[in-house]
């Protein structure tokens, strides 16, 4: 292989499958006698079920049966709701259709399964249910504040770092000579996949189960699944081998598999279950309300003296992600000597919150970079010279140094290419026609997850090679990842590596979230590479067919899929036909060393420029132009990076100008659960994104030096949009999303 395919442009391998509709997503998997189920939802926040009426469902054309909470007729499913570490791992903390509780409107109260899709659904509608209701808590501002953020076997969420001789946050705050203080508020934000959440599901017997379903994690979603089935992880196998998106919201199963599974095994028979829309915005978790209040010391020139950076997030009685926005952020950003994070949590009657891209950071970032921003107006210094005057050349919080930081780097390549020397800095200085012009940055910061993974490589007789991971890929390229990386490791072309991934039968990967899969699975793969090679060398000695048959392994050598030593060379397929094998593998699971890890800070870095138009006479805003610079170690495939890095910011526009599902506090009901109400960007809305990464390998995580970039480009996107905002009218946004009529003056 004369040239390397790491870092080039590499087409995806599944690419072909997917335009053309041979790619099997979950709920394309067909099987014989296959039957079908629909869940019935409250339709109140809080309360008990009093009665349920299900005959005419029963009664009705093609019904086979109705599921609920009625042990006494054997209606329920048997769920279970096993022990498990973290208790964030359970989604909801209580088995579904367990009893007749109401904990949120959406909650799932009942299944009907019938011959067809519309017989299911059709047969729903016919179910009638009465409530006992009682005082639900809906409302973040009459429940606020919250109580410390903790979750068992956790390390505190909340700090206090002071400088020598300083008393409180709010001394050092008084003895500032400029101090910022704003408050921010982001509502509910859904992951909107495209793939609808759904499962198919079949049994052998009562006890093994293969499900077909959506996920992040085939390992993760085997763990759940066994356990709310009351099964050995060996007997349940996960099918993912794709994914149509996920963005947190696949990395534990949710009530679509759980309750297919169990009506499956109820019924006897294959189960397919898919959510309706409105569905999947209730009853899969989503990005929570989040209160926040930033307060900034500096001196005159715009040195920080203090950063505080108070939070009160929306935490469910029922569960789900812990929302903790100043984490990896406003602990990590800028240099102080002064650091303040205080994080709580505010118990509502609420659907299950879940990990969302860049579940912490984005909602975080939106506050500490718009409040940076601000102090820029107050100081008279440049929002990018404040920044490098604030650079922290070590983590801010412990002091260590970073595994590697190029972020300075990211400002001043960022600036030159967006052309950022042409800004005025007073706002309404610049006007085209009926648009107010402005321009805004803010940084971007993302945690590098490093977590264990398996990776199998094994030489086909044929001249190829297999390469798996129970990985998985929602369209982020993982799949291209292990093609390009086993092709690389062993020196073949990339056509000649056949990648597998999605299934939890194969060795355990990690899982796609984090922006960990693919800096996780990369080492594993070369090492997996190498261990092969060294299997290969194995055999030629210990084959009598070999013509190596006798030899000492160390004078074999293997270069670009061929081995040589004592003036011989053939390709492995043709020592494996030699020999009479048909193949020779090898499987490695890495662990990161602890020590490596608590040596140093791990982030990836990037800086956004962007330039916003506001309409003068209806306050529509509108982004113009966008570009992104990104420090994330080495990239593996630029096809992909880029891909990832532009859907990163999309996401960050979304944030900022469109998404939001208000909440009926009087009825607990989300009122944009659908796609017509819940805005998400078009390609109307969205400009030319220019992206640029600095390709700087990071020598301290191994393998290749890549890290994660999936969920860096959505940091800190909102925040540039609002700074923008304000450069172009002066009116300064705390709130997402910055719809027009918050612009209206």
């Amino acid at each position: 292989m004369a040239v390397s395919p790491v870092g080039r442009e590499i087409d995806r391998v599944d690419g072909r499958k997917k335009v053309t509709g041979q790619a099997t997503y979950a709920a394309d998997h067909k099987f014989e006698n296959l039957a079908y189920a629909y869940v019935v939802t409250s339709t109140v926040p809080r309360g008990r079920i009093k009665e349920m009426d299900i005959s005419a469902a029963l009664g009705a054309p093609g019904v086979l049966d109705v599921y609920n909470p009625d042990k006494a007729n054997n209606r329920n499913l048997g769920l279970t709701m096993p022990s498990m570490t973290p208790p964030l791992g359970h989604v909801e903390n209580y088995p579904p259709l367990e009893d007749w509780e109401i904990r949120y409107r959406g909650q799932a109260i009942a299944v009907v399964v019938a011959e067809t899709f519309e017989q299911a659904r059709d047969a729903a509608g016919l179910i009638t249910t009465t409530y006992e209701t009682t005082p639900a808590r809906l409302s973040m501002e009459d429940n606020s504040p919250g109580v410390p953020a903790s979750i068992p076997g956790f390390p505190p969420f909340s700090f206090t770092k002071l400088a020598p001789g300083v008393a409180s946050i709010d001394a050092a705050l008084a003895a500032s000579e400029v101090v910022i203080e704003s408050s921010f508020h982001q509502p509910v934000q859904h992951h909107v996949a495209m793939e609808p959440h759904a499962a198919v599901v079949t049994w052998e017997g009562k006890e093994r189960v293969t499900i077909y379903t959506g996920s992040q994690s085939p390992v993760a979603a085997q763990l759940l699944l066994a356990g709310r089935l009351g099964l050995p992880p060996a007997n349940t196998r996960i099918v993912c081998t794709y994914t149509g998106g996920g963005f947190g919201s696949r990395v534990m199963s949710w009530n679509d598999a759980i309750l297919a599974a169990g009506a499956a095994r109820k019924l006897g028979r294959p189960v397919k279950l898919v959510m309706a829309r409105e569905q999947v915005f209730t009853m899969v978790g989503h990005r929570g309300h989040v209160n926040q209040t930033v307060k900034l010391g500096a001196s005159r020139s715009g040195v920080l003296t203090v950063v505080s950076h108070d939070c009160d997030a929306e935490r469910p009685a029922v569960g789900g992600w812990p929302l903790l926005p100043a984490r990896e952020v406003s602990d990590s950003l800028y240099k102080t000597p002064n650091l303040h994070v205080a994080q709580r949590f505010v118990e509502l009657d609420m659907p299950p919150t879940w990990a969302m891209r860049g579940p912490n950071e984005a909602p975080g970032a939106f506050a500490i970079e718009t409040a940076m921003d601000e102090l820029a107006v107050a100081t008279g210094v440049d929002p990018v010279e404040l920044r490098l005057r604030n650079y922290a050349t070590v983590g801010p919080e412990d002091g260590r140094p970073w595994s590697s930081k190029h972020l300075d780097e990211c400002y001043r390549v960022g600036a030159r290419r967006f052309g950022w020397s042409a800004r005025r800095a007073k706002p309404r200085s610049r006007v085209e026609g009926e648009w107010l012009v402005g321009m805004g940055m803010a940084t971007a910061i993302y945690p590098v997850a490093r977590q264990a993974a398996s990776a199998r490589v094994e030489l086909l007789r044929d001249d190829t090679a297999a390469v798996a991971s129970g990985t998985s890929d929602m369209g982020t390229g993982s799949l291209t990842v292990l093609a390009i990386v086993g092709a690389d490791s062993l020196g073949i072309p990339v056509r000649k590596v056949t990648p597998s991934v999605g299934d939890s039968a194969l060795p355990p990967g990690a899982t796609a979230a984090a922006s960990g899969a693919t800096q996780s699975t990369v080492p594993a793969i070369q090492d997996a590479a190498a261990a092969v090679i060294e299997e290969l060398k194995k055999l030629a000695v210990s084959e009598s067919k070999s013509p190596w048959h006798g030899a000492d392994p160390k004078s074999l050598t293997y270069r670009d899929g061929k081995l040589s030593g004592g003036g011989r060379s053939m390709t492995f397929g043709r020592l494996l036909s030699t020999v009479g094998r048909s193949s020779v593998q090898a499987t490695v699971n890495v662990q990161h060393d602890p020590e490596i890890v608590g040596r140093y800070s791990w982030h990836s870095f990037g800086a956004h420029f962007c330039e916003v138009r506001v309409n003068r006479f209806t306050g529509e805003p509108r982004v113009a132009r966008w570009t992104t610079v990104v420090d994330v170690g080495r990239v593996v495939n630029a096809q992909t990076a880029r891909s990832q890095l532009i859907g990163g910011v999309i996401w960050g526009i979304g944030h900022g100008l469109l998404e939001e599902n208000r909440l009926e506090v009087a009825t607990g009901r989300l009122a944009a659960s659908n796609m017509a109400d819940y805005m998400v960007p078009v390609n109307a809305d969205i400009p030319e994104i220019d992206v640029h990464w600095l390709d700087r390998p990071d020598p301290q995580i191994g393998g290749l030096g890549a890290r994660g970039l999936g969920e860096l480009g959505t940091v800190g996107a909102a925040a540039a949009i609002g700074n923008a905002v304000f450069n172009a009218t002066g009116i300064r946004v705390h709130e997402t999303p910055i719809t027009l009529d918050k612009l209206l003056q």
